[in-house]
């Protein structure tokens, strides 16, 4: 179920984006593709009707028709137009060096679910980045070539287009810096940066990808990281109950969804770290989870080299749990409820435990209505991701 492995198909076969398909043609032909943003503007709080609904298509092709010509001769002419982000999210930020551009994306979505970037042709980004889990990994820890297993559960994606960091130490500052760890990781998919360049270019069908993603048909680390960045910077969900909440409609949250919503910024205190659009502060912070094993994992504090930052790690975000068990950095915790519960409770003792944790009681009553709150914030976009039918020959 989880195997995107490429298809022994023929160059000319079609590559799908959100349920259209494109013809690749190995020869000098026209390309037309990409990922390309829902052409209307961000919309107002009216939008949030009981009768209306915003989606996030991710559609092949262009009003108009072709935008690229591979004919040697003529440039591509790159799209710049920014990719909307979800309502109550700033602008995505887009990196001068790595612009948006539908082609960009689109071949970004095609690498990253390619199993051939592995050693073994098997394990591509989506095999622990699980498009049906919000992008995140169902197992605890993730598993990469050979059975090998990781020492972390895989994070979603969603959203990452704001991290302030990526991994749960914070190790990589952008995502196009994020590729290089999976590809390169022995248990991951047990590459090099120029193994995997050379298996790319003896590909002949990516060749016209890359052209219409960068302008000519070079085919470089740098531009597979960028690629595959773009394509997860537009990885995003919004339009949730919550979200219509905060836009006005104040029917979009039930009373005990309501409720829980208070509980969450005022008792609880749960806004402290997960805020903001994202429910996230980016930062780092000690629970407890697995400092009570023989080796435990420093966290934060193999890149810090700081001692106070030993078991830290990054605050996740609250977006879509409902399809990401399960949690923790480890993946040792299998449900919300119990995840609530280990808040309730303090955390776990070790030395270097937030300080902000304290016990406090959770009742039956509140814990279902902070549960029904979180359930608030599973919002839309991701689900409209569907993985190609064929890859590149």
């Amino acid at each position: 179920m989880k195997t995107f492995a490429p298809p022994n198909e023929s160059a000319r076969s079609a590559l799908d984006c959100g349920g259209s398909t494109l013809p690749l043609s190995s020869s000098s032909a026209l390309f037309q593709g990409g990922v390309e943003p829902p052409q209307s503007k961000v919309p107002s709080a009216q939008v949030f009707s009981s009768q209306r609904k915003w989606r996030w298509p991710l559609r092949v092709g262009r009003p108009g028709g072709m935008y690229m010509a591979l004919d040697g001769a003529a440039k591509p002419r790159l799209d710049t137009i920014a990719y909307p982000s979800p309502p109550g999210f700033p602008p995505i930020p887009w990196p001068e060096d790595n612009p948006y551009s539908p082609a960009r994306a689109e071949l970004g979505k095609i690498l990253f679910f390619d199993g051939r970037l592995s050693s073994n042709d098997v394990v591509s980004c989506a095999f622990c980045h699980e498009p049906a889990h919000a992008f995140a990994a169902s197992t605890p820890l993730t598993i990469g070539v050979d059975g090998k297993s990781g020492v972390r559960h895989a994070q979603t994606l969603i959203n990452r287009a704001w991290g302030k960091s990526q991994f749960w130490d914070g190790r990589a500052p952008t995502l196009e810096a994020q590729i290089f760890s999976p590809i390169t990781n022995p248990d991951e998919m047990g590459m090099t940066t120029d193994g995997v360049v050379q298996k790319i270019r003896r590909i002949k069908g990516y060749a016209p990808l890359f052209a219409a993603a960068f302008g000519d048909s070079s085919i470089t680390f740098d531009r597979i990281a960028k690629a595959i960045a773009t394509f997860e910077r537009i990885i995003v969900s919004g339009n949730s109950l919550y979200d219509r909440y905060l836009a006005g409609d104040k029917s979009a949250l039930t009373k005990q969804q309501k409720d829980g919503l208070d509980f969450f910024n005022k008792k609880g205190e749960c806004a402290e770290c997960h805020s903001g659009a994202n429910f996230t502060t980016e930062k780092f912070a000690n629970l407890g989870v697995g400092m009570d094993r023989t080796n435990p994992d420093p966290g934060r504090a193999a890149i810090t080299k700081k001692r106070n930052d030993t078991g830290k790690f990054k605050v996740p975000t609250l977006r879509d749990l409902a399809h990401r068990a399960p949690f923790m950095h480890d993946g040792s915790i299998k449900t919300l409820g119990e995840v609530l519960d280990l808040y309730a409770k303090g955390g776990l003792p070790n030395p270097h435990l937030d300080t902000r944790l304290t016990p406090f009681y959770l009742d039956e009553e509140t814990k279902r209505d902070l549960l029904a709150f979180l359930d608030s914030l599973n919002g839309e976009g991701w689900q409209n991701i569907t993985p190609p039918t064929a890859f590149p020959q």
